[in-house]
């Protein structure tokens, strides 16, 4: 699986701005209905539920916000490139600048973990993490998250 099949380039959001961990998850949520046609509300309240049971900031940056929603066809994503980065609760207590929001279907099961998984993978390499920060072009960011190879981000 790779991250171009989760993600469109129109989900990216390279240059956001929010002000604390809340408004981030709302931004996020506002472009997830976008991308998906369901309710900014109903995204939100999944994703702030997650959020409940335990931070989803793996370290590093990097939050992989997540949830499982009804009425959502296939897994999505949304990433978005905070500046500057956001208090957000994550393991190691650090800023958050790099959000990968992904929703899938009730029914995803497995193919939700393993989106999760790679995403994680992705963004653990060094190299593609350093690209992502050091751009603030949308196409470009999708790049660097849809050709890092799965081989390479283990």
């Amino acid at each position: 699986m790779d991250l171009s099949d989760l993600i469109e380039v129109s989900a990216v959001m390279p240059t956001l701005k929010a002000n604390s961990k809340k408004q981030l998850l709302q931004l996020l949520a506002e472009k997830a209905s976008e991308v998906t046609g369901l309710t900014e509300r109903e995204i939100f309240d999944t994703i702030l539920q997650r959020e409940r049971l335990g931070s989803t900031g793996v370290g590093n940056g990097i939050a992989i916000p997540h949830g499982k929603l009804p009425g959502i066809k296939k897994i999505t994503g949304v990433f978005a490139r905070l500046d500057p980065p956001v208090a957000f609760a994550a393991l190691d207590d650090h800023p958050l600048d790099l959000a990968f929001l992904l929703l899938a279907p009730e029914t995803a099961g497995a193919d939700h973990l393993k989106a999760l998984s790679r995403i994680a993978r992705v963004l653990r390499d060094p190299e593609t993490v350093s690209k992502i920060r050091g751009s603030s072009d949308a196409a470009a960011i999708y790049t660097f998250l849809a050709q890092t190879p799965a081989s390479h981000a283990a």
